[in-house]
């Protein structure tokens, strides 16, 4: 049963030195604080991270050509060759394992940019060619107007899918888009669509700097012939996107007179090889994050461990005096681990507080500002915070037996000689 004597006997015990009593605690209150910064910041991170990845179907893979480095069929190692549409079809007709493949060009290579203008204004922007199946591949989403269709493609039509970035400068007068031309490297294009980004923050301002037209609008107007830059494929569900991206790569190698044990001749990456390797890095973050934080709280638990046995040796008599009126070593055991774990379990709901709180605040400052990028929604699960908390009174349980099994190893005739 609760027995306030005794807690208020424990209470006037722990303020009789505050600064002590302070001091001990604040290692424990430290360690936790720490632990929930840490998990929180990893949850900020995944969040933000698994955020950008939702943008790219899971089964998904690009794929681009390479050097071999490895002779074949009468071709040296060293040699260079490229896509084409027929590598497309192929790929479509052949293979049960891909659901979409939609070929992409860039002008100005990786990354590369070119003048787009409309009027006096002008922009430099990222050129893409594309079909209709990029979209599901990669989703953004479309708020005015619409996206690249068959027809275009058939049709050869000049017509483009702008950015909002793209339309923040070629239309700063704030004048519809859909329905006016601008000009790409000098060819007239009809804008049909404006697309907006599902990232957040700078990403979505980077990812928004585009124009999308038709393939073979590109391939004509820019005179790439049949030229494709590189591949965005998604593999059927059910299929382990690995093992589809092996098939693919497997058939290529065969079209393209490559080895088929050229380690070099494609690159290609998946998403889901993508999201096992940012699973385990934060796997890793986790657990480096509880060791470290866990030696903190096992420092403040030492600490705690260290002040108890001064403040046994400090009440030498007065356990002494105990003794002496008939107490058992049960009940001197137990009064001084309730001190240990009352002094644990105040410094404990302190960090905590303070930890939560502060991750709490930082997430209101990220959703304020809007600029959260790859860091988003910081927070700990209650169900974790209280665990910490429910852990770190156990282990003040235990750390109280050093200085209580002291306590009672002295007689009570040597304790009430002590000075």
């Amino acid at each position: 049963m609760f027995d306030k004597d005794k807690w208020l006997e424990i209470l006037q015990i722990v303020l009789r030195n505050p600064i002590r009593a302070f001091l001990s605690g604040l290692g424990v209150s430290w360690g936790i604080i720490m632990l929930i910064i840490t998990i929180g910041s990893v949850n900020g991170l995944q969040n933000g991270i698994r955020a950008d990845s939702e943008n790219r179907a899971a089964n998904s893979m690009f794929l681009w050509t390479q050097q071999t480095s490895m002779p074949h069929k009468g071709f040296k190692s060293g040699r260079y060759f490229q896509l084409n549409n027929s590598d497309v079809e192929y790929l479509r007709r052949n293979l049960t394992t891909v659901d979409l493949v939609s070929p992409r060009i860039q002008l100005g290579g990786y990354n590369g940019s070119n003048n787009v203008t409309r009027g006096v204004e002008t922009g430099a922007f990222n050129i893409y060619g594309d079909t209709p199946d990029y979209i599901d591949i990669e989703p953004n989403d479309i708020y005015q107007g619409r996206y690249i269709n068959q027809r275009d493609i058939e049709e050869e039509r000049k017509v483009c899918v702008i950015g909002k970035r793209v339309y923040e400068v070629l239309f700063p007068d704030g004048s519809e888009a859909v329905g006016e031309y601008i000009r790409i490297n000098g060819v007239n294009f009809l804008v049909v669509g404006m697309y907006r980004s599902f990232r957040t923050g700078e990403d979505a301002e980077e990812a928004t700097q585009s124009i999308f037209v038709p393939i073979t609008t590109f391939q004509k107007a820019f005179h790439f012939g049949d030229y494709v830059g590189w591949l965005s494929i998604l593999i059927k569900e059910g299929v382990n996107a690995n093992d589809g991206a092996d098939e693919v790569v497997a058939a290529l190698k065969a079209r393209k007179s490559v080895h088929p044990d050229d380690p070099r001749a494609f690159g290609f990456w998946t998403m889901a090889e993508e999201l096992e390797e940012i699973e385990l890095v934060f796997t890793g973050f986790n657990i480096v994050g509880f060791f470290f934080g866990g030696l903190v709280l096992l420092a403040g638990i030492i600490g705690i461990v260290n002040i108890m046995l001064i403040t046994v040796k400090e009440r030498t008599k007065e356990i002494g005096i105990r003794r002496g009126l008939g107490a058992t070593p049960r009940k001197v055991i137990e009064q001084i681990i309730l001190e240990t774990i009352f002094l644990t379990t105040i410094a404990g709901l302190g960090g905590m507080v303070f930890g939560v709180l502060l991750i709490d605040i930082v997430a209101e400052v990220l959703s304020m500002s809007g600029e959260s990028g790859s860091f988003r929604n910081p927070g700990v699960k209650l169900v974790i915070v209280v665990s910490i908390l429910a852990f770190m009174i156990i282990m003040g349980a235990f750390a109280g037996l050093l200085p209580a099994l002291r306590a009672v190893s002295i007689k009570p005739v040597d304790a009430l000689r002590a000075d």
